[in-house]
C-alpha cells in the first residue's frame, strides 16, 4: 500500500467515525426529548414548528442511515470499514430505530396504546439483523427509555407490572427471533453443503466415467502399495472389459453375426481363453476354460497370423463353443501389438454366408482398436505408478530435509527409503578415510541387529567396493552369488536375494554406505534404484549436516579446553536434575572445586602448562563421575559436579577420591614435574537447600571455608555448624 493510499484510508475512516458518533449523539439527544414527552403534543393537536421540525429531522436521519445500510454501494470505499466500525454503525442505526419507535408510540397513544406490539416487532428486527451483543444492547436501551418515560410522567411505581410484562415479552420475542434465525441459517448452510457435495460427487462420477480419474495410487490413504496396485489393475481391467464388450456388441449388430468373440493368448502362447464375447446364444454353450492355441480355425489364424474365413467349418473347428453348435460362417483375425501376437478376434453366423472383404476390414480395424484400449489403460496405470512413486519420493525428501541430529538422520533415512520400496532390513555405515575403517552406525531389521556399532577394516566386501568405486552395487539390485561378502566374512547376512549398496557421496568422496536388503527377488528395479540413489545422496548430505549439527551442539554445550559441559549447560541440567529429584523424592549433591594456587601455576610454568593441568583435572573428574552425573567447568580453574541420587555421605566419599587422585598427579614442565591440589565444597538437596541458587551459595561457602582453612580438603556445608 502506497503512502497516498494509507492517507486516503485514514481520512476515510476518520470521516466515517465522526459521522457515526454524530449519529449516536443525535440519537441520544432525540431519546432525551422522547423521555420528556416532547412528541405528545403532536398527537394532542398542540403541534408547533419546533416539534414538527425535530420529528422530521429524526425521520430524515433514520431514512438516510437505512438507505446507507440497504444500499452500501452508494457509499464509496465501504470495504475499508473495520469490524468495529461496522458494529458501531449498526449500533447507531439501531438507536435511531429505537428512538423513532418511541416517538411513533407517543403519537399513537403512549405505552398503553393497542399499537404497543410494534415494540415486539422492533425487538425481533433488532435481534435478527444485528450482532447478538448489538441486538441485546438495543433492546435493553428501548426498555430503559420506557422506564425513563414512566419515571418522567410519575407513573413508574404504579406501572411496574406493565413494565415487567413488556420486558418479559421483549426478551421472549428477541430470543425466539434469535433461535429461529440460527435454525434457518443452519438449515441454509446444510442445504448449501449438501448441494455442493452432490455437485462434486456428480462431477467426480463423470470424471470416472470419462476415465479422467480411476482408482489412482495415493501415498496417503493407508493402504500398502500392493493393495493399491491391485485396486488400480482391477479398475483398468474392468474398463478394458467394458470398452471391448461395447466394441464386440457393435460389430455383432453391424455385421449381422451371432457371436463376436475375443480370445487371448497366455504368457507362453500355448493356450487361448475366451476373454470377452457378445452373443445371441446362451453363455452355457461357450468354452470358458483355456484350450490349445492351435486348435481349430482359431489355431489357423495363430499359425499363419492372417485372417481366416470359413463356411460351415463344423462344431469342433470353432474351439470357443463346447460342441453341438452349428456354425454357418466363421471369420477370425489376429490381434497384434508391435509385431507380437496377443490373441484372435472372431465372428460367426448360423447361415452359410461367407464374410466378405468389408467385414474382414472392419474386424481388423476393430482388433487394432481393442489393442489401443489396452495400451491406453496400460499407459494410465504407468502414469499412476509414476505419480505414486513421485509422491513417495517427495515425501521421503521432505522427511530427510527436516532431520537434524545424526540419530534422527539414521532413523529418517530408513523411513524415507521405505516410502520408495518396502525392504526387510538395512544399514548405514560410516567410513573414515584416514584410518580406512568402516563403522556400522545404524541398522534396521532383526538380521542386522547385532551389527550396530561394529567396526571393521577396509576389505573387498560390497560395502567397501561401493565406497571405493562411488557407485551402487550389485548392478542389477540382486545378490546372485550367496557367498559374496557384504560387510565382512564374520558379519554374515543369510537369505538375501535383493540387495543394493549405495555409497553416501559428498563431493568427490564417500562418507559411508546405505545398505538395503530383502529375501524376495526383483525388489530393487531400475526405477526404484534410481530414486533410492537420489535418496542416498540426500542421506549423505543429511549425515554431513548431522555431523555439523552435533559439532555446533557440542560447541554450544561444552567447554573448548576441557571438553566438559560449559557453565550455561550446567545450569540447565542442574535444574532438570533438581526437578527429577523433587518428583522422585531423592537426594542430589553439588560439588564445587577449585585448583589451589592455580595463579602461581600460570605465573611459574606458563599458561600452556596451566591449560594442561586444567585438562588433566577435568579428565579425573570425568573418570570418577557416572554417566548420569553432570561435570562442568564452572569458570577459570573452578569445576562443578552434580551427583544424581547421591546424599552428602556419598558426595563426600567421591570428593575425597577425586582430591586424592588429583594430588597424586605429576604434571611435567620445563622446570620439572609438580603437583596440584584441590579444595572442594559440598551441599546436598534437600538437607542444605531446596533451590538451585541456595545450594550453589552453600556449596560455595563450604569451598571458601576449605580454602581459608588450609586448602587440599573437602568441606560439607552441614559441617560448618
Amino acid at each position: 500500500m502506497t503512502a497516498r493510499q494509507m492517507v486516503h484510508r485514514f481520512a476515510f475512516q476518520v470521516r466515517t467515525a465522526l459521522s457515526m458518533w454524530w449519529g449516536v449523539v443525535a440519537a441520544v439527544a432525540f431519546g432525551v426529548l422522547v423521555t420528556r414527552g416532547f412528541f405528545v403534543d403532536l398527537r394532542a393537536g398542540g403541534a408547533d414548528l419546533a416539534r414538527i421540525t425535530v420529528a422530521a429531522a429524526l425521520t430524515a436521519l433514520l431514512a438516510a442511515r437505512l438507505v446507507r445500510r440497504i444500499r452500501p454501494a452508494v457509499e464509496p470505499h465501504a470495504d475499508l470499514l473495520s469490524p468495529w466500525m461496522e458494529a458501531g454503525r449498526d449500533l447507531e442505526l439501531g438507536l435511531l430505530v429505537v428512538v423513532a419507535t418511541h416517538m411513533l408510540m407517543q403519537l399513537a397513544g403512549g405505552l398503553t396504546s393497542p399499537a404497543y406490539p410494534i415494540f415486539y416487532a422492533m425487538a425481533t428486527f433488532l435481534v435478527a439483523y444485528n450482532r447478538a451483543w448489538v441486538g441485546a444492547v438495543l433492546v435493553a436501551t428501548s426498555l430503559a427509555l420506557e422506564a425513563l418515560i414512566l419515571q418522567q410522567a410519575g407513573q413508574l411505581h404504579s406501572s411496574l407490572g406493565l413494565l415487567a410484562s413488556h420486558v418479559a415479552f421483549a426478551v421472549f420475542f428477541g430470543t425466539v427471533s434469535l433461535v429461529l434465525l440460527r435454525v434457518e441459517v443452519s438449515n441454509l448452510r446444510r442445504e448449501h453443503r449438501e448441494r455442493l457435495d452432490a455437485e462434486i460427487a456428480s462431477r467426480l462420477q463423470k470424471a470416472r466415467e470419462y476415465r479422467f480419474i480411476a482408482a489412482p495410487l495415493s501415498s496417503g490413504d493407508g493402504r500398502s502399495r500392493e493393495q493399491q496396485e491391485q485396486h488400480l489393475y482391477t479398475s483398468a481391467v474392468e474398463s478394458i472389459h467394458q470398452a471391448h464388450y461395447i466394441t464386440l456388441s457393435l460389430l455383432k449388430g453391424t455385421l449381422d453375426a451371432r457371436a463376436c468373440a475375443l480370445l487371448w493368448l497366455d504368457e507362453r502362447g500355448d493356450y487361448l481363453s475366451l476373454r470377452n464375447v457378445a452373443t445371441d446364444g446362451g453363455r452355457e454353450t461357450l468354452q470358458w476354460a483355456p484350450f490349445p492355441a492351435l486348435a481349430g480355425a482359431c489355431g489357423a489364424v495363430i499359425k499363419h497370423r492372417t485372417a481366416i474365413s470359413a463356411l460351415e467349418p463344423g462344431g469342433r473347428a470353432i474351439p470357443y463353443y463346447l460342441g453341438g453348435v452349428a456354425v454357418g460362417a466363421f471369420l477370425g483375425v489376429p490381434v497384434m501389438e508391435s509385431g507380437h501376437l496377443r490373441g484372435v478376434m472372431c465372428l460367426d453366423r448360423e447361415e452359410p454366408e461367407r464374410f466378405g472383404a468389408r467385414e474382414r476390414q472392419l474386424l481388423e480395424d476393430a482388433a487394432e482398436q481393442l489393442m489401443v484400449t489396452v495400451q491406453t489403460e496400460r499407459m494410465f496405470c504407468a502414469v499412476e505408478r509414476t505419480k505414486y512413486e513421485q509422491e513417495r519420493f517427495f515425501k521421503a525428501s521432505e522427511m530427510l530435509n527436516s532431520a537434524l541430529g545424526l540419530e534422527k538422520v539414521y532413523e529418517t533415512a530408513f523411513v524415507a527409503a521405505r516410502q520408495i520400496v518396502g525392504f526387510e532390513y538395512g544399514a548405514i555405515t560410516l567410513y573414515d578415510d584416514k584410518t580406512r575403517r568402516h563403522t556400522v552406525a545404524s541398522v534396521t531389521g532383526e538380521p542386522l541387529s547385532g551389527f550396530a556399532g561394529l567396526s571393521y577394516a577396509d576389505n573387498a566386501g560390497l560395502v567397501a567396493m561401493a565406497i571405493k568405486n562411488l557407485h551402487h552395487l550389485p548392478a542389477g539390485g540382486e545378490l546372485r552369488d550367496r557367498s559374496q561378502v557384504i560387510f565382512t566374512r564374520k558379519m554374515v547376512v543369510s537369505g538375501v536375494s535383493s540387495l543394493v549398496v549405495f555409497p553416501l557421496i559428498l563431493g568427490d568422496r564417500a562418507l559411508g554406505a546405505f545398505v538395503l536388503a530383502d529375501r524376495k527377488r526383483g525388489l530393487f528395479t531400475a526405477d526404484r534404484r534410481e530414486m533410492l540413489g537420489v535418496i542416498a545422496n540426500q542421506v549423505a548430505v543429511s549425515v554431513q549436516n548431522g555431523k555439523m549439527y552435533k559439532q555446533m551442539e557440542d560447541m554450544a554445550t561444552t567447554d573448548g579446553l576441557t571438553g566438559l559441559v560449559n557453565h550455561r549447560t550446567f545450569q540447565e541440567r542442574f535444574d532438570e536434575m533438581l526437578a527429577r529429584a523433587e518428583r522422585a523424592d531423592k537426594p542430589v549433591s553439588l560439588l564445587l572445586t577449585d585448583i589451589d594456587h592455580f595463579k602461581s601455576v600460570n605465573d611459574t610454568y606458563g599458561h600452556p602448562v596451566g591449560d594442561a593441568v586444567l585438562r588433566e583435572v577435568a579428565g579425573v573428574l570425568g573418570e570418577q563421575a557416572r554417566a548420569v552425573d553432570v561435570v562442568a567447568r564452572y569458570g577459570g580453574e573452578e569445576f562443578a559436579l552434580v551427583l544424581e541420587d547421591t546424599d552428602r555421605k556419598g558426595a563426600l566419599i567421591l570428593a575425597e577420591r577425586i582430591r586424592e587422585q588429583v594430588a597424586a598427579l605429576k604434571h611435567p614442565s620445563d622446570q620439572g614435574p609438580f603437583s596440584c591440589t584441590l579444595s572442594l565444597g559440598v551441599a546436598s538437596y534437600p538437607v542444605d537447600g531446596t533451590h538451585k541458587k541456595l545450594l550453589v551459595e552453600r556449596a560455595d561457602q563450604a569451598l571458601y571455608h576449605a580454602k581459608e582453612h588450609g586448602r587440599n580438603q573437602t568441606v560439607c556445608f552441614a559441617d560448618l555448624g
